[in-house]
């Protein structure tokens, strides 16, 4: 907001005219007083209103961690939900404190460098009142996002401890370190350095397909790989073998909360909302932008959902409501990164490739013998790669200029007639990430393994985590049930003789 002053000085002569130049000075003075008083009001009025739309849309991030939670409950086999649900709450707390102390820091720390930010460890001399702790809240909820990305690679087989120690590490080091290279003014990569931008452009990751979905998409690549796949995901001759989730109605509301979410994720990213655009005559503010950003998720999330069901249906034979809600999230995610800059009918061409995008990668993890519980490397990984080139290519001059301002002729998409300097900063992208996650994320996983911190015993598994790590399953059966668990077993209590069933049958 700019600033307006008002001089009693330069006032007094514009009445003095008509009266005489004592009782002019005076109206002046009154004049410029109450102006101040109006003028600080509204400056607080501002402030307020932006940190309120900020606030409110922290909490609808947070409210996907929820999404989260009962989409890998419902995609997990019944014996292992207590477990999935635990580690959702936990990428959560475990999140909330590394990044307090030291991801938001290495975020966003200025002054800093183009590779890290180091000042406001632990919120210390965080200035205000435009970045104060509203911002904090903001940026912790995209951090433990890219956490409950990579705790759905790994589930089913995982070791609890492994989960707090990549948790914390993820949202306390790694995922920061990304995020400052695109998000801070200082990042390398940033659009918003004030010199020396990447390919004259930056990298345009508007909301993160790259920076949280890339980012988490890869850490649960490696972790997934370095664990293996559940056992049973494939059989002797290497056939694959579904291991259905046990509740479609989880993952369905999970989706729900998520597509809710995400209009804090997306149209959220702008950060505040009293802004104008335009001049002589064209007037609008950002709250349109806002607007059309959450049309553009809308479209992009929809469009991939159906081609989802089309394409699942044409190679399966069935109408499969998980399927269509992956591919739902496929759009979500890869939209997620051009969502302020282009057309809605490019998000439509956004969505029906991420949903291509996922069925591919789906099939080639399958030919790997790749197993994970969530698609969730091919989908945050893959629709968010794809999202990262799909602004390259669509992204248009003038919303660039408008959320970008202050550099004329900087690059916007291929397509659109902007270039290739864009694409070339995306591709770039996309690679640094790949490797800076990999090395980091690789290495911990791989740690953790040769530890043998990181994948449960087979007995374990085959029994169910709840039970043996737990201390019982997350559902009663019968009433009998509280009283007959034990040794791996559920003993149903029936007129005649005893029937046992192993858990990993239920």
């Amino acid at each position: 907001m700019a600033d307006i002053t008002c001089s009693a000085d330069f006032l007094a002569p514009l009445l003095g005219s008509t009266i005489n130049h004592t009782t002019a000075t005076t109206a002046a003075g009154y004049i410029c007083d109450r102006f101040g008083a109006v003028s600080t009001r509204l400056s607080d009025a501002t402030y307020a209103i932006d940190t309120t739309y900020l606030l409110f849309s922290a909490y609808l991030v947070f409210a996907m961690q929820l999404g989260f939670a009962m989409l890998c409950a419902g995609s997990v086999r019944a014996k292992n939900t207590m477990n999935i649900m635990l580690t959702n709450v936990l990428d959560a707390a475990a999140g909330g404190l590394f990044y307090y102390l030291f991801g938001f820091a290495f975020a966003f720390g200025t002054p800093g460098n183009g590779f890290i930010g180091h000042q406001f460890f632990g919120l210390k001399d965080v200035p205000g009142p435009s970045f104060d702790y509203s911002n904090f809240m903001y940026q912790w909820a995209f951090a433990i996002a890219a956490a409950g990305i990579t705790s759905g690679s790994i589930a089913e087989r995982t070791q609890f401890v492994a989960y707090l120690i990549y948790s914390s590490f993820l949202t306390g080091f790694v995922y920061p370190v990304v995020s400052h290279w695109f998000w801070s003014s200082e990042g390398w990569a940033s659009p918003t350095r004030p010199d020396n931008l990447l390919f004259g452009s930056g990298v345009i990751d508007f909301a993160g397909s790259g920076v949280v979905h890339l980012v988490g998409g890869i850490a649960g690549l490696w972790g997934a790989l370095i664990e293996g796949p559940r056992i049973g995901r494939f059989d002797h001759a290497g056939r694959s073998v579904s291991l259905r989730g046990h509740n479609a109605t989880l993952v369905v509301l999970g989706s729900f909360l998520l597509w809710f979410g995400w209009y804090g994720f997306n149209p959220g990213s702008f950060l505040i909302i009293l802004k104008s655009y335009g001049s002589g005559g064209s007037y609008y503010g950002q709250w349109s932008a806002i607007g059309r950003t959450a049309v553009t998720t809308t479209l992009a999330g929809c469009t991939a959902a159906l081609t989802t069901l089309f394409g699942k249906r044409l190679l399966s034979g069935h109408w499969n409501v998980t399927d269509v809600c992956n591919g739902l999230l496929g759009g979500f995610a890869a939209i997620t990164s051009g969502c302020s800059v282009v057309e809605p009918w490019a998000a439509i061409i956004c969505g029906f490739v991420a949903a291509a995008v996922l069925i591919g990668f789906n099939k080639l993890a399958e030919k790997l013998k790749y197993d994970d519980p969530l698609e969730a490397a091919q989908l945050h990984g893959g629709c968010g790669a794809w999202g990262i080139i799909f602004t390259g290519l669509f992204a248009r001059e003038k919303y660039v200029n408008e959320v970008y301002p202050g550099r004329p002729g900087r690059p916007y998409g291929l397509f659109m007639g902007g270039g290739g300097r864009l694409l070339a900063a995306h591709v770039i992208q996309i690679l640094v990430i790949i490797g800076w996650v990999s090395v980091l994320m690789g290495t911990l996983f791989y740690v953790l393994h040769r530890m043998r911190l990181l994948r449960i015993s087979a007995e374990d598994e085959m029994a169910g985590m709840d039970l043996t790590r737990h201390g019982g399953f997350a559902y009663a059966y019968n009433d009998e049930d509280s009283n007959s668990q034990k040794n791996g077993f559920i003993y149903q209590v029936r007129v005649g003789p005893a029937v046992s069933t192993p858990p990993n049958q239920i």
